[in-house]
């Protein structure tokens, strides 16, 4: 997934995820002149200097970043000449770097490396965050001068570009409350400076809750089935916590838990999924549920406020499926045959438990290590045979990279010189085809107890010709750290992992926009995913996998044999693997479609009752969230918006489609597609943009082959 961290350079704010920590020694803060952020980094690419870069820099460099921008703001609201497209809204773009390179750099750190003092930043800095982003699009005097340029766009004679631009803005001012009444204004003030600070605590609260919901074994033997590389990491991860001796299995923000797929002992898989499904509801300090209540009731009040049904019709409004109707329908439309499938996957699973002469009824934390030797029987596929072929950094440089040379010409050098902020980073700069810069690269991979759960992407420096700025674009994702001396030997759901995340990247990365608003990835969700789950399917293709694929040992390539076993276990366990997730994006839009006059809601009994309405076998088959976890919803700026994941799959498999249709992997193909789609940002309407690339809407079939699931009507 994508973090923005601000939506152009005076957007909407959307917090990225906070992490916690023992607490840093605070050293003196630096005077505003000295402060790190004051100006544009002198390193290549105006990489973070974090070389330099103290806790202590940050909050100084948030409050004068803010009094900046607002003195500009203020400044170009009450220019005395009519307004004009260069001195409001290019005026606009160039306000606010000093706030824009704090607010890129620190939401990355508390996101992937906190600690208590960062935290503390962020709880003291997210209110004024959010009251800053209001002076902004609640300041009458603005809004008339953006107005007044809308409402006689069609005679400026403005470029594409601008006319988009201008467009844009004036939807982000009507979207923020900009036509309400003073009294309204208030309201809608006092409710974003609540959201804000809830969504910081709810955010705080989980990273707490999932460290501890970690589980603890004393006794190796109960870790029998997960492998000694991953037992070494366990002992590791313990002794990180001063708990020598004994073994760790940290959480990762999922339901289902990676371990569970190969624990041999029943009563552990029980004791980790049990740990995972309630680590956030515990009634402690971390318990997120009323937190999450009072969100749910705030942001319905919020869409009342401004016009809407529910905060769904809000948030969906500038989407591409723009209703939640038809976002709901969408998703509808894949129930039957889901459901099916589910019913199916779970007998078998049950049948196969009767056959390792087991007499247990099928519970969720069963599946995955069931559904293993399903596999295996079926398909005589072992995951852990597949792990000496991915290497992690071997991925990375000869599959990840790879790719991308043969479909856009790209080349990656390793750059040790540019400061990282912790040392498991790696950087690299990338030249485009043509032998010129094209952006800086950050790769971050490791799981830490500091770093919130998840995969991501966003940017250090966003894309600008304005602004003559350059990507610096960062991938971050949560590997398990191998023991010391081992290889760092992952899934191949990780692998797929690394081609999403940098499909994601290759968006930032491909940006070129002359206004940093309409650059990159800065997309409706419903759209942003879209660049990342086609990278995806490059890790199977035949020349990528046999560039990449090779023993870590021996350097051999995979064996023909178990590259077919990889394809035809592709479409295995969909029941489950598409469930939970249709089922999490349902349970959202469920959360976001209450009325404003809904009474606050007890999250246990509306999570039963809103899964129950999905006609899914969501007891097998539990959702990939539950509502005390779901940080996508609650604090990653996803709220309403799960559902994209799907909508995106629709739009990537299409697309797949249209390249198998016409030569596959080649560079024709690729720079097509960087051309019309990855190059764009929001340039353009987003169905025009993908029916000039597909020919035509789009069109759910692809997806549900891909998934091997049968097409309606079929």
């Amino acid at each position: 997934m994508t973090r923005t961290v601000l939506l152009g350079t005076v957007g909407a704010l959307a917090l990225a995820a906070l992490t916690a920590a023992p607490a840093l020694a605070a050293k003196p803060a630096t005077t505003a002149a000295a402060n790190p952020f004051a100006a544009a980094s002198t390193l290549p690419f105006e990489a973070p200097r974090f070389d330099i870069i103290k806790d202590a820099d940050y909050l100084p460099a948030f409050k004068q970043g803010m009094k900046i921008q607002l003195a500009e703001v203020k400044k170009i609201a009450e220019n005395p000449a009519a307004p004009t497209f260069d001195n409001t809204l290019v005026a606009m773009e160039r306000s606010g770097r000093m706030l824009d390179r704090v607010n890129q750099v620190f939401f990355s750190v508390v996101s992937a490396n906190t600690n208590d003092a960062l935290d503390k930043v962020q709880t003291e800095v997210a209110p004024k965050l959010a009251q800053h982003q209001d002076a902004i699009f609640l300041n009458p005097k603005l809004f008339q001068r953006v107005k007044a340029l809308y409402d006689k766009r069609d005679s400026l004679n403005l470029e594409p570009e601008q006319a988009q631009l201008l467009k844009v803005y004036y939807e982000q001012f009507i979207h923020a409350g900009a036509q309400l009444n003073d009294a309204d204004k208030a309201k809608l003030r006092a409710l974003n400076t609540k959201l804000s600070s809830l969504e910081t605590a709810f955010q705080q609260k989980l990273v707490a809750a999932a460290k501890a919901g970690g589980l603890v074994v004393d006794d190796k033997a109960k870790l029998a089935g997960m492998g000694d590389n991953a037992i070494a990491a366990a002992a590791e991860a313990a002794k990180g916590r001063k708990l020598d001796g004994k073994y760790l299995i940290p959480l990762q923000n999922t339901t289902q838990q990676p371990a569970l797929s190969s624990l041999d002992d029943r009563a552990t898989r029980q004791a980790l999924f049990e740990r995972g499904w309630t680590r956030a509801e515990m009634g402690d300090a971390n318990d997120t549920r009323a937190t999450i209540s009072e969100l749910a009731t705030l942001r319905a009040q919020k869409a009342k406020l401004l016009g809407f049904p529910n905060y769904a019709a809000y948030v969906l409004a500038d989407q591409m499926a723009v209703t939640p109707e038809a976002a709901q329908g969408f998703m509808q439309r894949m129930v039957p045959a889901l459901a099916a499938e589910q019913k199916r996957e779970a007998a078998e699973i049950q049948e196969q438990i009767k056959k390792d002469g087991q007499d247990f009824t099928l519970k969720p934390w069963d599946w995955a290590k069931y559904a293993e030797q399903v596999r295996k029987a079926k398909y005589d596929l072992d995951e852990g045979a597949l792990k000496p072929y991915f290497e992690l950094h071997t991925v990375l440089e000869e599959g990840v990279f790879y790719a991308a040379n043969q479909l856009y010409g790209l080349t990656f050098k390793r750059r040790t010189d540019i400061p990282v902020y912790q040392a498991d980073v790696l950087v690299y700069e990338v030249t485009d085809k043509d032998g010129s810069p094209l952006g800086l690269m950050y790769f971050d991979y490791f799981k830490r107890d500091n770093k919130s759960g998840g995969a991501w992407m966003s940017n250090f420096v966003q894309q600008s010709k304005l602004l003559g700025t350059k990507p610096v674009v960062y991938n971050v994702c949560n590997f398990t750290k191998p023991a010391p001396g081992q290889p760092a030997l992952i899934s191949f759901s990780d692998v797929t992992t690394m081609f999403h995340e940098f499909g994601h990247a290759l968006h930032g990365l491909f940006a070129n926009q002359t206004y940093q608003t309409l650059s990159g990835t800065n997309v409706a969700r419903d759209f942003v995913e879209f660049p990342s789950q086609f990278n995806e399917h490059w890790a199977l293709d035949p020349k990528i996998l046999a560039h990449y694929a090779k023993n870590y040992q021996t350097g051999q390539a995979m064996p023909a044999e178990l590259v077919e076993k990889i394809k035809k276990a592709a479409t295995f366990n969909q029941g489950y693997s598409l469930g939970e997730v249709v089922a999490a994006a349902m349970l959202d839009l469920q959360w976001h479609s209450l009325p404003a006059d809904a009474p606050k809601q007890d999250v246990d009994a509306f999570e039963k009752e809103a899964l129950a309405k999905t006609g899914l076998d969501v007891d097998d088959v539990p959702t990939r969230y539950r509502s005390s976890y779901f940080l996508h919803i609650w604090g990653n700026g996803y709220a309403a918006g799960y559902y994209a994941y799907l909508w995106t799959e629709m739009l990537d498999d299409d697309s797949y489609a249209w390249f198998k249709e016409h030569g596959g992997l080649t560079r024709e193909n690729g720079d097509r597609f960087r051309e019309m789609i990855l190059s764009k940002g929001h340039t353009e309407d987003y169905g025009t943009m993908f029916r000039a690339f597909y020919g035509k809407d789009p069109d759910i079939g692809p997806m549900l082959e891909n998934r091997g699931l049968a097409p309606e009507g079929k």
